[in-house]
């Protein structure tokens, strides 16, 4: 896996470089935007893109719109940066950033962080067998949850939504992340659909702390399934 970082200090290019070849990765340095975009330009075997915010010719936010606009969302890209405030987070991933790592550089995070990103792009297959998430029992094969031995009614799309946040709990999604998982594509911030799919399935799966369990929502983050006791 061959992972590019854009970084312009030559310190912390380094410490990234050392990490991530430590963790079994190639890591190509670039200290430019421009450079960067010259070789995202032409073929390449990137992997990951991991980007600092503040560069000395261009932002990273600028190459990442770039990168979207030019190269869709297949690509995942990691800001690595000190620009932590909540509100460059925000823009960030609602920019098209796929995680979010404030520096100072902590190697095993960033390795645990970009090997997260590489399942997500490259899930395996998932088990279609039963399985248990406290009072639910989850079955893929049939489409069908209960709760406390009762069958729930779900419409195809609430069942794919629910069933991934029911293999993901703790796990934020961004609503672009939902739509293109059970859409397979973006859904535009104006649309109720994801809204009302979500609302659905809090409703009809009873999502609330008596049974252990609640769907956290926020509109510019995403949405996280929360465990609210030992289940």
């Amino acid at each position: 896996m061959n992972i590019a970082s854009l970084e312009d200090d030559p310190v912390q290019s380094e410490m990234i470089v050392k990490t991530l070849d430590s963790a079994g990765y190639t890591c190509s340095p670039f200290h430019t935007g421009k450079s960067l975009l010259a070789a995202l330009a032409k073929p390449h075997d990137f992997s990951v893109l991991v980007l600092d915010w503040e560069l000395p010719d261009m932002s990273g936010l600028d190459v990442l719109h770039w990168v979207r606009s030019k190269l869709g969302y297949a690509l995942p890209v990691l800001f690595l940066t000190s620009r932590t405030a909540e509100e460059d987070l925000v823009v960030g991933l609602q920019a098209g950033a796929d995680d979010y790592m404030g520096k100072p550089i902590r190697p095993a995070e960033l390795q645990a962080r970009v090997q997260a990103l590489l399942r997500r792009m490259n899930p395996v297959t998932p088990s279609t067998d039963s399985f248990q998430f406290g009072p639910y029992s989850i079955d893929p094969a049939a489409g069908a949850i209960t709760l406390h031995g009762e069958t729930i009614e779900l419409a195809p799309k609430e069942f794919e939504l629910a069933l991934l946040l029911f293999r993901n709990p703790g796990r934020l999604f961004s609503r672009d992340v939902l739509s293109t998982a059970v859409w397979n594509r973006e859904i535009p911030a104006t649309s109720r659909t994801l809204d009302t799919h979500l609302s659905n399935i809090r409703r009809k799966l009873q999502l609330r702390p008596e049974n252990g369990v609640r769907l956290n929502a926020s509109y510019a983050l995403g949405y996280r399934l929360e465990t609210v006791n030992e289940l």
